[in-house]
């Protein structure tokens, strides 16, 4: 499942420091604008204690824990959306992404170059909202005009109602909202708004990017940053890239726990962002646990046992017959599949089953 989080922003705000971090891929980091000029992607494995447990309790041959791919973005400047810098390029790829991590720089470092002078996290957000609401207004306003023409003339009911959709976006990001902050009613209302892909209607996560001292608690750009999208329905995380570099040179899993508790974290920031990042794509796991294997499989939340039994092989979808379901806290309470067994507390469910996070799953089928 190549679901893709894309990370932006503006130039030299730690977005290369962070994507260093969060993959074993070097993208360029470096004190000048466009120093990631190609798209670099990462796939990053999502920390899980649960697999980390399934695997104590079976001694697998194999481990396969889930993954995200992040993808690291060139930065953004004022006046991308008529392609200044490399603006249509950076467009089109953040077109490709799922979602945006946003990183937003909330430190001070006279070292370190700011593009627009000073640091102001809320005026750069802004900035990019305003590149990205530009380029969805022009292909809103586009759509629009052969959209209204099928309305009029061939009494398209599809037609009319992608309209008033449209109309709708045209408002809101006239209005310099973006596209994510209209919402429909109806399930094909919803269904034609996701069809049409545009830039601001990406879930997206704000991530501030922080000095050493203010790893724990933020400091003063952040709040500027959380009021400042307190109406938009989106996340926001507190990350040190700096300093989680430095833990990412440690050698052992024992140094980098020391170095958190010598901070005050209990969780590097970075891990913190993977799992963030793996919620913004709307992710949940489930898991296969044996002898032979323990994995962790990712699905969309909210879909049906088959579903995820295709995830695994397409003839377990065609041919699906029932799934077994281990809830995993019984799995472990109860020394796992043969203990649950004799407790009765292995489920056995059908079609309309919806998987939940967590459920340690084996599939029936027949093809």
């Amino acid at each position: 499942m190549a679901l893709q989080c894309g990370i932006v922003g503006l130039p030299n705000v730690g977005k290369s420091t962070l994507f260093n971090c969060l993959s074993n891929a070097k993208a360029q980091s470096a004190n000048f604008p466009f120093c990631t000029i190609e798209p670099n992607v990462g796939v990053i494995t999502v920390p899980d204690e649960r697999l980390n447990k399934l695997v104590e309790m079976c001694s697998p041959k194999s481990i396969v824990p889930a993954t995200v791919e992040i993808v690291d973005i060139a930065g953004l400047v004022k006046g991308a959306s008529k392609g200044e810098g490399l603006g249509n390029k950076f467009l089109a790829n953040i077109r490709e992404t799922d979602a945006i991590l946003h990183v937003l720089r909330c430190f001070d470092d006279d070292n370190i170059t700011h593009v627009d002078g000073s640091v102001d996290p809320v005026r750069d957000k802004e900035i990019i909202d305003m590149e990205l609401q530009i380029k969805d207004l022009e292909t809103v306003e586009s759509r629009l005009a052969k959209v209204q023409k099928q309305a009029q003339t061939g009494g398209d009911k599809q037609a009319k109602a992608l309209v008033s959709i449209l109309e709708a976006y045209r408002e809101a990001l006239l209005a310099g909202k973006s596209a994510r902050t209209v919402t429909f009613e109806s399930k094909e209302d919803r269904r034609l708004a996701r069809d049409l892909f545009l830039l601001t209607n990406k879930p997206v996560l704000y991530v501030c990017n922080v000095d050493d001292a203010s790893a724990v608690k933020g400091n003063k750009y952040v709040d500027a940053v959380r009021e400042a999208i307190k109406d938009e329905g989106a996340d926001l995380l507190i990350v040190a890239a700096q300093t989680e570099s430095e833990i990412a040179e440690l050698d052992t899993y024992e140094e980098r726990r020391e170095f958190l508790q010598e901070i005050g974290l209990e969780e590097s920031g970075v891990n913190r962002l993977i799992r963030a990042a793996y919620h913004l794509l709307d992710l949940q796991t489930f898991f296969t646990a044996g002898a032979d294997e323990c994995r962790a499989w990712t699905f969309r939340r909210g879909s049906k046992a088959p579903q995820c039994a295709g995830i695994i092989h397409t003839d377990f979808e065609k041919g699906f017959i029932r799934a077994e379901v281990i809830k995993y806290p019984d799995y472990v309470e109860l020394g796992g599949e043969q203990g649950v067994k004799e407790a009765g507390k292995l489920s056995v469910e059908g079609k309309e089953y919806v998987v939940n996070d967590g459920d340690i799953m084996h599939f029936r089928f027949n093809v």
